[in-house]
């Protein structure tokens, strides 16, 4: 959706209306209505355009041509040098050059033993950081036996249950050497606090160890719905990890602000980009309603985008993201560390894009994500396989996934240079058109209360869904290509191999948790839950009753069966 420029837009962008007594731009402004006029009227009276939308796969229009008359930013305010405010050419003075981003592929399957081997496989194979999947029970916060996980127990990642399962999840690493990252988001205070606990019975201080925790509620109700409790109680579950973690766990971040699972769902990239960022705003005032200093926390704030397939309008994505931010940092919070202003982020292709028809196909579309998510500076990036439209990906497939990004690191000289596309007139105008439209969504968020307030109005839900089914019918009517799916189709498909969960999983699964319920102590167990109860009611911090509860063996649904009675439950209002 395109939407007038802000009145308040930044004061180096110019649309043409520069003085007239700038001669040097008034003479390229004329040469090219010469230009249009004469070869390019020729030109297309020999060939015409073709007969598409130029615009971007959001649907910002693409100029045929930009000049220094169009795009002229004030350097100082609008770009600055690699790690400095507004941090636009990245978050680091010399990014690459000193150290290339985190290679760190998801992987999770089946019980904690095979996705521990997988681990050590990928880490074996030159992967630099972890990144764990778990299954669709635990990622709803019910134990593998559970009448409601018949069926699922790892199947799209791995099952965890209680503490023991992250004993196995991680024997054998150093987690005061690698930086772990778990995507888990309603039930992560449990699984944040089953990571701490194992930390402390391997004696490893809390200072020392490192990673990321996605708990970020408040995608989960505008677009992935996985949720406990409901969205005021979740920002203070939320809130209490990020008070947690900068006073216990300083080089852990609490809150990975995801625009991931919003591309997914349907938005456009401006979307992604103002949602995310106003998820992020209302992490940050629900932290200083809590008497927080902002750059007490802030500097451990991360951030998760998707990365799509419009190669240019990706890459302006990640710099307008971090000018946006530093400039909302700075002048709405007050932020005087640079570390609080910087928007550090990891970064996936995208799943979405994908294709089950002619799925080879998809090596080509993660390798050109990737190489935009570098070029637009992610400090973090996962690659996805082409097989997982079908399944979980085999070992050769994210093998394959992981070698595109060393290919791109050590063969293309792309990480040679920083920014190297900084000062593209394309790039540029994209980059300030993006964070025009980002600020006029935010604008409206605060006008609704913020967006906690927007959530329960359904806005950005509302917003996403429009945005999808406006895709989805451009691309039924042919009007966007998916290659092998609308166009250059095939009467069948290439058969690969897939990587398929043995249903024996769940009864192993079961049979573990049965013994560790069998073994804990019971009156250490029912003291443990009636502490979390207590902390819940009361409005204390609750990491210290989870950690306390993880180490007395708690199960994670039994964990967030003691949230979801002391702190309600939500149902999707399902607006349209």
């Amino acid at each position: 959706m395109i939407h007038e420029p802000l009145d308040d837009a930044p004061s180096g962008f110019s649309s043409g209306g520069d003085s007239p007594g700038d001669a040097a731009l008034d003479a390229i402004r004329a040469s090219v209505v010469e230009w249009r006029r004469g070869p390019v009227a020729a030109s297309e009276a020999k060939v015409p355009p073709r007969a598409r939308a130029f615009e971007t796969w959001s649907g910002m229009p693409v100029p045929d041509v930009l000049t220094p008359a169009d795009v002229r930013p004030d350097y100082a305010r609008e770009l600055g040098l690699p790690g400095e405010f507004p941090f636009t050419r990245g978050v680091q003075p010399t990014m690459y050059r000193g150290r290339l981003w985190t290679m760190r592929m998801f992987a999770g399957f089946g019980t904690p033993e095979q996705t521990n081997a997988r681990f050590k496989y990928l880490l074996g194979q030159g992967q630099t950081g972890l990144s764990t999947a778990f299954d669709f029970p635990t990622l709803m916060g019910y134990d593998s036996d559970s009448p409601r996980s018949l069926g699922e127990v790892g199947m799209c990642g791995v099952a965890v249950d209680t503490l023991r399962d992250m004993e196995v999840l991680y024997g054998g690493i150093p987690l005061d050497e690698v930086t772990t990252s778990m995507t888990i988001n309603g039930p992560a205070i449990v699984l944040f606090a089953f990571y701490v606990a194992l930390a402390d019975l391997r004696g490893i201080p809390r200072a020392k160890i490192g990673g990321t925790v996605q708990n970020d509620c408040l995608k989960e109700f505008i677009a992935q719905h996985a949720w406990v409790v409901p969205p005021r109680p979740a920002m203070r579950v939320v809130t209490d990890m990020i008070e947690f973690a900068s006073r216990e766990v300083p080089r852990w971040n609490s809150v990975s602000i995801s625009g991931y699972h919003i591309r997914e769902a349907g938005a456009t990239a401006a979307q992604e980009l103002a949602f995310t960022l106003a998820d992020g705003l209302a992490y940050v005032e629900s932290a200083i309603a809590r008497g927080l200093d902002v750059d007490e926390f802030a500097p451990r704030l991360s951030f998760f985008f998707d990365v799509h397939s419009d190669f240019f309008e990706e890459i302006a994505k990640f710099r307008a993201a971090r000018r946006l931010w530093a400039r909302l940092m700075k002048e709405r919070y007050g932020a005087k560390k640079a570390e609080s202003m910087k928007l550090r982020t990891h970064a996936q292709t995208a799943g979405v894009s994908l294709t089950a028809q002619q799925p080879y196909n998809n090596v080509v579309r993660v390798a050109l994500q990737a190489m935009a998510a570098v070029l637009g500076g992610t400090q973090s990036l996962h690659t996805n396989s082409l097989d997982e439209t079908y399944a979980l990906p085999t070992e050769e497939s994210v093998r394959i996934a992981l070698r595109t990004q060393q290919i791109i690191a050590e063969e293309t000289g792309v990480a040679n240079t920083i920014d190297p596309l900084g000062g593209s007139y394309l790039v540029e105008h994209l980059t300030d058109q993006l964070e025009h439209e980002a600020r006029d969504y935010i604008r409206r968020i605060d006008d609704m209360g913020g967006m906690v307030a927007a959530v329960e109005k359904g806005y950005p839900q509302r917003e996403i869904a429009a945005s999808a089914y406006r895709f989805q019918r451009q691309l039924d009517a042919g009007e966007r290509v998916m290659v092998g799916v609308n166009r250059y189709t095939t009467e069948s498909d290439a058969k690969i191999p897939l990587l398929r969960i043995d249903e024996a999983v769940q009864r192993q699964q079961i049979a573990a948790l049965q013994e560790v319920k069998a073994k804990r102590d019971a009156g250490r167990h029912r003291a443990s839950l009636d502490a979390v109860a207590e902390a819940a009611a009361s409005g204390a911090n609750l990491m210290p009753s989870m950690i306390d509860a993880a180490k007395a063996y708690a199960t994670e649904q039994e964990l967030c069966d003691v949230l979801r009675r002391v702190l309600g439950t939500h149902a999707d209002p399902a607006e349209f």
